[in-house]
C-alpha cells in the first residue's frame, strides 16, 4: 500500500498536522514523513495566473488598442520565489509511491484555490480528499480526519474561487492599463482595492466637509 500525501497551506499548519499523524522523518525542509502519511505544505500561493505579456509578447508594451485583454483561457505559472517548494510538492504528489492526496489547505475559498492550482499545474491525477478544519488543536485535527470528505464535494467552492481569481485578473490587468494610459501615470486598479479606496476617500471628504 502506497502513502498518502497531505498538502497544507502553511509550514506551521503542516507541522501541526504532521505531529498528530506521527510524521517525524524528513530528508528535506519541505515535508515530514511517517509510515502512512507524508505531510508537505505550500507557502501561501505557489501557483498563479500568468501575466499578459506571458500570453503574448505584444502586451509588454501597454497600448490602448490592445484593450481589453480577454483571453479564452489564462494559463497557470509557478511563482518564481517559491518554485523550490512547489517542486517538492509536485514530486511528492506525482510519486509512484503516492496512492492519494489530502487537501489540507485552509477551510475556505482561497485555501481551495491554492491546492487546486497546484494540483492542476503539477498535472497530478491522483484521487484526493478534503480535510476541513477550523481549529488546529490535536483533537480537531483527528476529528477532521475521521470526517474527511471526497475532494469532489468541494468542486463548487473551487469554481467560485477560480471565478474570483479570473475576475481579479481581468479587472486588474485591463483597468490598470487603461487608467495608466489615460492619465499618463502608473495607476493600480483592482476589483476590491479600488472600490474600497473609494469608500475611504468618500468618508474622508465627508469628515473634512463636516460643519458642526
Amino acid at each position: 500500500m502506497g502513502q498518502i500525501v497531505v498538502i497544507a497551506e502553511k509550514p506551521s499548519v503542516g507541522k501541526d498536522i504532521a505531529r498528530v499523524l506521527g510524521c517525524k522523518n524528513s530528508s528535506s525542509k519541505g515535508y515530514l514523513s511517517g509510515d502512512q502519511y507524508i505531510v508537505t505544505w505550500a507557502v501561501g500561493h505557489l501557483v498563479t495566473l500568468v501575466e499578459p505579456d506571458e500570453l503574448d509578447e505584444k502586451y509588454k508594451k501597454w497600448n490602448t488598442a490592445d484593450l481589453p485583454i480577454l483571453p479564452e483561457r489564462i494559463p497557470l505559472k509557478v511563482i518564481p520565489s517559491s518554485k523550490d517548494q512547489y517542486n517538492i510538492v509536485k514530486q511528492l504528489m506525482n510519486s509512484e509511491n503516492t496512492d492519494s492526496l489530502v487537501c489540507a489547505t485552509d477551510a475556505g475559498r482561497e485555501g481551495e484555490l491554492i491546492f487546486r492550482y497546484i494540483y492542476e499545474k503539477s498535472g497530478c491525477k491522483k484521487p484526493f480528499q478534503r480535510l476541513w478544519i477550523s481549529s488546529m488543536t490535536d483533537e480537531a485535527i483527528k476529528e477532521g480526519f475521521r470526517k474527511i470528505q471526497p475532494g469532489s464535494n468541494y468542486n463548487g467552492l473551487y469554481q467560485s474561487a477560480k471565478c474570483r481569481s479570473v475576475a481579479d485578473w481581468l479587472v486588474g490587468m485591463n483597468a490598470s492599463r487603461a487608467f495608466t494610459l489615460r492619465y499618463n501615470t502608473l495607476l493600480s486598479v483592482g476589483r476590491v482595492q479600488t472600490p474600497t479606496l473609494a469608500l475611504l476617500v468618500k468618508r474622508r471628504k465627508e469628515i473634512e466637509a463636516f460643519v458642526p
